[in-house]
């Protein structure tokens, strides 16, 4: 299976894209960016979803097969070198205005699509080592707390109104970025309140992982400054502001207008496929690490990427990632036509904006 598994390396066409837009210039500079919202779109309009799902003897060579792992494990040493290759061409003056934003949209790209994404699948893996690599890919968009919101927030309140990530039927892209921004900071604030107090530990100190993460966000900023000046400083802040919004408009595209049952006056019913919505577009999943198969990630999150499924009952997305979410930002299309799919789904639309 390591054919089966080197697959995935495609993935590291968007740092290469970064360099070869560093190095030629010019327009050339988006070259990322236009190849995940432009070529992966295109292609996934015209080829068909694969629904197919490995079989047990497959499942079974992948799980022994470290390269899955090892192609995990290089995604942060690209990240972190397209960061330090950005930083030091613009330290040197020498580009041009359109070349300090192809090079910013595109590192958003990097950091976002690339670094955020990994930064996921390694969160909920259980090693310390897996776990860290996760921290320090967030680390560069300043937004750490994802990793205590999500693993400890989102998964246990998909599809409620108890949770920031979960769009709301009638919800728009914009009106959801800043309700899932706000509330989802606030949120992992008070999950590691709660962590403290269990665990009898002082709120205010380096025990509340929060807390770290403020102060390793600022010192990362802090030696930006540092080093390559304001002007830097500021366009990269534009880079990692970027970079989270592409996580949330993902965040909004999977579970908009789902929603499960309650079953008690304070339970609800277990996450099931049919809580997520589902995309089986080949290219956006070898792109993604299986992201796409969003469906049986929440039915079973500690499941490793290449081992996801499809299941039948899961709502499915007309197109991949990519293109739903150049889709979301145009509001009225995005009702129009998510509106009339969410009419044969089990799970929506019960959440109302």
């Amino acid at each position: 299976m390591r054919f089966g598994a080197l697959k995935y390396a495609l993935v590291f066409i968007i740092p290469i894209l970064f360099v070869f837009g560093w190095q030629w210039g010019g327009a050339l500079t988006f070259a990322p960016v236009l190849f995940a919202f432009g070529a992966i779109p295109l292609f996934e309009l015209l080829f068909a979803p694969d629904p197919r799902n490995a079989d047990a003897a497959e499942k079974e060579m992948m799980q022994k097969d470290r390269i899955y792992d090892l192609l995990l494990y290089l995604v942060p040493l690209s990240v972190y070198a397209c960061i330090a290759l950005y930083l030091f061409a613009l330290s040197t003056g020498a580009h041009s205005t359109l070349e300090w934003v192809g090079l910013s949209a595109s590192l958003a790209v990097v950091m976002g699509g690339l670094g955020i994404n990994v930064a996921h699948e390694l969160g909920h893996r259980n090693t310390a080592f897996e776990r860290f690599l996760a921290k320090m890919l967030l680390l560069p968009t300043g937004y750490m707390h994802f990793f205590i919101e999500h693993n400890y927030g989102h998964h246990r309140n998909v599809g409620t109104y108890d949770d920031p990530a979960t769009a709301r039927f009638g919800e728009s892209l914009y009106a959801f970025w800043l309700r899932s921004l706000s509330t989802g900071y606030r949120s992992a604030w008070q999950l590691e309140r709660e962590r403290m107090k269990r665990k009898k530990q002082p709120y205010w100190s380096l025990h509340n992982e929060m807390l770290r993460f403020q102060l390793m966000q600022m010192a990362w900023w802090l030696l930006i400054l540092l080093l390559f000046g304001w002007q830097i400083a500021l366009v990269y802040t534009a880079a990692a502001l970027g970079a989270v919004l592409l996580l949330e408009t993902v965040n909004y595209i999977e579970h908009y207008g789902l929603s499960r049952n309650k079953v008690s006056d304070s339970r609800y019913e277990r996450v099931r496929p049919v809580h997520s919505w589902n995309s089986n577009h080949y290219l956006g999943r070898l792109m993604l690490f299986e992201l796409s198969r969003h469906s049986d990630h929440h039915y079973q999150p500690a499941k490793p990427y290449p081992l996801l499924d499809h299941h039948a009952d899961s709502p499915q997305m007309p197109t991949g990632y990519p293109g739903m979410m150049l889709l979301s930002t145009i509001p009225p299309l995005w009702f129009y036509i998510m509106h009339k799919k969410l009419d044969g789904v089990e799970a929506g639309p019960a959440i109302a904006a």
